[in-house]
């Protein structure tokens, strides 16, 4: 079976069951592959499962949305569609607007999930009470955060209708493990999900050191899969018997986009994580979130 994440029932919608692993956009619609190179491969992402897409109003400044959009059309319903909101256009007022303006760039009418891009100056109730009017309009199923710290989910939580934030959105890769000090522990003891953004890492210098690091390729190569693909089945691993970590990986090449799914059915067992936590060990103390 492949791996999934529940989305517990918050503010008056179900319970959901989605893949561990989605589909990001970042990077997508500016330029840097052709257009339908990029629909293409979000629209096999959907035919092999990937069916959770992840975009923002910030991502070429909302080209991303529009190449999401042209991937959907006709397939709306096969997908679990994310954006995201700049901060300071998180108002009572402008979120209204915002939503609104992405919805057109994705030719729907409704977001199955939004969220606050990052932490801002605009206060975060006002942002929620946008969020609710939002959702009892119908334009938004389900509504959470992305770079979000403990102190700050902390803070939303102590608000009006905070406890129905659905996600926190952070970085997050084997290269990358601080939110597992304080966050990972914090939303755990609440069910809440984490989204992973750059399972991969981001591009350059650390990506090609995570990927070409010999333990991880030894590992990858004794199960018969890449190194890609085991630092995205570590980062959906179940932790005591939960999985509730559901990574966002962004392809464009067909038989990358192959690989992430075939991800989902990979398995690690306490050896494996035993020698990934030697050659990559987790933090002994808090540090400050990881943002890129």
């Amino acid at each position: 079976m492949d791996a999934t994440v529940t989305l517990k029932a918050r503010a008056g919608q179900p319970a959901i069951e989605l893949p561990a692993i989605g589909q990001g956009t970042w990077y997508m619609g500016e330029g840097l592959s052709p257009r339908q190179d990029e629909v293409r491969a979000l629209q096999q992402g959907l035919d092999l499962g990937l069916t959770l897409i992840d975009t923002a109003e910030m991502y070429a400044d909302g080209g991303a949305e529009e190449v999401v959009g042209q991937a959907l059309k006709g397939r709306r319903e096969q997908a679990f569609l994310v954006s995201k909101v700049y901060p300071w256009n998180a108002g009572r007022q402008s979120a209204i607007a915002a939503c609104e303006r992405s919805l057109r760039r994705l030719g729907t009418d409704h977001l199955d999930l939004y969220l606050l891009h990052w932490p801002g100056d605009i206060p975060l109730d006002e942002t929620l009470e946008a969020f609710e009017r939002l959702q009892a309009q119908g334009k938004i199923r389900r509504f959470g955060v992305s770079n979000f710290d403990i102190d700050e989910m902390q803070a939303l939580a102590s608000l009006p209708g905070g406890g129905h934030c659905a996600v926190n959105q952070v970085l997050y890769h084997l290269g990358s493990r601080g939110i597992e000090h304080s966050l990972l522990p914090w939303q755990r003891e609440r069910g809440l999900p984490t989204m992973a953004y750059c399972p991969l890492a981001q591009g350059g210098r650390l990506r090609r050191e995570l990927l070409g690091h010999p333990e991880l390729q030894a590992m990858a190569a004794e199960l018969g899969a890449t190194p890609a693909q085991l630092l995205l089945a570590w980062a959906i691993r179940p932790v005591d018997g939960q999985r509730d970590v559901i990574a966002i990986p962004k392809a464009v090449q067909p038989a990358h986009v192959q690989q992430n799914a075939e991800a989902l059915r990979l398995r690690l067992n306490d050896d494996l994580l035993a020698r990934l936590d030697a050659a990559f060990p987790p933090l002994r103390r808090k540090e400050p979130l990881d943002i890129v």
